[in-house]
C-alpha cells in the first residue's frame, strides 16, 4: 500500500513538473523572417521555477479572474470571396485545398489558423456582381417565391467546404438591406424599411435560418441589419432605426422559438463602436429579452467604447464581426493595430470573436459591385486569390491566426478558450500587450491549458525602425518562467491543473 501511494504521489510530481513548462511557440516577426511558425523551445522546453528578479516587462495571470469565452476569428464569405474561391477550385482544386486547410483546420497543433467564426451576407453586398435578395417579388409579403439559390452558385459549397474541415465553424448570417419592395425608396440601395413589413422580415429572416439548415448549414447567430446607421444609394443599406431593429427581434426571436431554432442567438446593432453608449444600449432597453447580445465594427470609435455597453449590460454577449485592411498599408503597422484593437484589445474588452471583412479578394480589392462607394482606398482581403490560380494570405490573417491558436479546443468536443486575468508591469510595461486564456479539457484528470497572445511593438519606430526584444517573466501561481520576446505577435503556452 505504501509503496502504491509512493508511485502515485511520484508521478502526480512528474505531472506537475511536466504542467509548469513553456513547450509550444507559435510566432511572427515584425521584419517577416518568421510567419504564423511553430516550434519548441530549445535546448529543452522553459520551466517556471521559484520567482527571482523580475524581466524588463513583467507579465502576471491571474486565472482566478475569468471572464468570457472566445468563439473563435475568421471573416466574411462575400459573393466575391465565393467568386474567388471557386474559381481557385477549378482552377487548382489542390491548391484550393491546401488553402482551405490552411484557414479553417482546428484540429489541435496542426499547421493552420484553424479560423472558426464566418460571417455570411443574406443576400447581396458592396461585394457582389449584382443586387438582390432572397425575395424580389414585390408584395410577396407570403413569401412564396422566396428562394435561396438566388445566391451565386457556390456559396453553399464553399461553406460545406468550411464545415467538412472544420465542424466547429460557427456562421452568423446577416442581410445588408430587406427585399427593396419592403423599403421607403423600393431600392435595396440606401432608405428605410416600411414599418409595416415588420412582421414579414422577420418571417424572411426566419426563412432564411431554414433554408440555411436545408442547406446543411447551421447558424449559430442571426443579425436583423448590418450597420443600421448607415444608408448609401451605392450599394445595399438600410437605415433601421432602434425602435423598428427591436420589433423585428422580438417577432423573429419568437419565430425561431416556435419553429425548433431556439438556439440560434439574434445579435443587434452589428455596426460602429462609436455609437456604444446609445443605439445597442436602447435596443436592450427596448427588447432586451429578444437579443442574446451585440456586436461591433471597428470603423469609427475606438475599441474602449464596448465598455459603455458592456459596463450596462454585463450579462449580454458582445462580438466583434467587421473590420477591413485597405490596399497599400504597412504590413507591420496593420499588425500592431489589429493585435491592440481587435485581436487582443477587442477580446480584453469583452468580444467572444475578431472577424475582418472579406475573406478573399484579388490584389486590386475586386471583384465590388459595379458603381458603389465602399472601401475607399480599396479594400484587402484576408487572402489574395490570383486570376492565374495561385494564392497568398495577407497580414490580417497572420493577426489572426496568432490569436485563434490560444483560444481553439484542446481535445476534440473540449471547451473553447476562456479569456483570464493579465497585467503587465515592469519599466518596459508599455512595450507589451497581452491576452490571456484558460482552455478546459474533456476529462477533468487532463490538465487544462493556459495561452497568452503577446504583441511586442517596441520597434522603435520614432526612431527610424531600431526593434528591441523584451526580456520578460511570466508569474503564474507563485511560479516564473522567463523568455524574450521579438518584436512581433508571439503566443506560447503551458498546462496546468484547474
Amino acid at each position: 500500500m505504501m509503496r502504491s501511494l509512493q508511485i502515485f504521489g511520484f508521478l502526480a510530481l512528474l505531472q506537475l513538473v511536466a504542467s509548469q513548462q513553456i513547450g509550444d511557440i507559435w510566432q511572427t516577426t515584425w521584419d517577416r523572417n518568421i510567419l504564423f511558425t511553430h516550434f519548441q523551445p530549445t535546448p529543452e522546453p522553459i520551466n517556471f521555477v521559484t520567482p527571482g528578479i523580475i524581466g524588463s516587462a513583467d507579465i502576471v495571470i491571474d486565472d482566478s479572474s475569468v471572464y468570457q469565452t472566445v468563439y473563435g476569428f475568421g471573416a466574411s464569405l462575400t459573393d466575391s470571396s465565393v467568386e474567388l474561391l471557386n474559381n481557385l477550385k477549378v482552377q487548382n482544386p489542390v491548391g484550393y485545398q491546401q488553402l482551405m486547410d490552411y484557414l479553417f483546420n482546428a484540429t489541435d497543433s496542426a499547421n493552420s489558423a484553424g479560423f472558426s467564426y464566418i460571417r455570411v451576407p443574406l443576400g447581396a453586398t458592396d461585394f457582389s456582381a449584382n443586387t438582390y435578395s432572397y425575395d424580389d417579388i414585390s408584395g410577396d409579403t407570403s413569401l412564396n417565391d422566396f428562394n435561396i439559390n438566388a445566391a451565386p452558385s457556390g456559396v453553399f459549397s464553399v461553406l460545406q467546404d468550411i464545415l467538412s474541415i472544420n465542424h466547429m465553424a460557427r456562421f452568423h448570417i446577416v442581410p445588408w438591406s430587406p427585399p427593396g419592395w419592403m423599403k421607403s425608396g423600393g431600392t435595396m440601395d440606401g432608405g428605410s424599411l416600411n414599418t409595416k413589413y415588420i412582421n414579414t422580415m422577420a418571417n424572411y429572416l426566419l426563412k432564411s435560418v431554414q433554408a440555411f439548415s436545408g442547406e446543411g448549414i447551421p447558424t449559430y447567430a442571426i443579425s436583423i441589419q448590418n450597420e443600421p446607421e448607415n444608408s448609401d444609394s451605392t450599394y445595399p443599406t438600410c437605415d433601421m432605426p432602434v425602435a423598428t431593429e427591436a420589433q423585428i427581434g422580438l417577432a423573429l426571436r419568437t419565430l425561431l422559438n416556435n419553429h425548433g431554432f431556439a438556439g440560434v442567438k439574434i445579435i443587434g446593432y452589428d455596426h460602429n463602436w462609436v455609437d456604444a453608449a446609445n443605439y445597442p444600449v436602447q435596443l436592450m432597453q427596448q427588447a432586451g429579452s429578444a437579443f442574446d447580445g451585440v456586436s461591433f465594427h471597428c470603423y469609427q470609435g475606438s475599441v474602449s467604447d464596448q465598455a459603455s455597453f458592456t459596463s450596462q449590460y454585463p450579462s449580454k454577449e458582445v462580438y466583434l464581426t467587421e473590420c477591413s485592411g485597405t490596399l497599400g498599408s504597412d504590413w507591420w503597422s496593420d499588425i500592431k493595430w489589429y493585435m491592440e484593437n481587435i485581436f487582443i484589445g477587442s477580446i480584453s474588452y469583452g468580444s467572444s470573436s475578431g472577424l475582418m471583412w472579406n475573406l478573399a479578394l484579388d490584389g486590386n480589392g475586386q471583384p465590388s459591385l459595379p458603381g458603389t462607394d465602399s472601401c475607399g482606398g480599396g479594400c484587402r482581403g484576408v487572402v489574395q486569390i490570383n486570376n492565374n490560380g495561385t494564392w497568398s494570405v495577407n497580414q490580417e490573417f497572420y493577426s489572426m491566426a496568432q490569436a485563434s491558436k490560444a483560444i481553439l479546443p484542446r481535445d476534440v468536443g473540449g471547451p473553447w478558450g476562456q479569456r483570464i486575468g493579465v497585467s503587465v508591469g515592469g519599466s518596459l510595461d508599455w512595450a507589451l500587450v497581452v491576452g490571456a486564456y484558460k482552455t478546459g479539457r474533456v476529462l477533468s484528470s487532463d490538465l487544462n491549458r493556459y495561452s497568452i497572445v503577446v504583441l511586442n511593438w517596441d520597434d522603435g519606430v520614432s526612431t527610424s525602425r531600431n526593434p528591441q526584444p523584451v526580456k520578460a517573466t511570466i508569474e503564474f501561481r507563485g511560479m516564473q518562467a522567463t523568455y524574450i520576446f521579438p518584436v512581433g505577435v508571439t503566443t506560447l503556452w503551458w498546462y496546468a491543473a484547474n
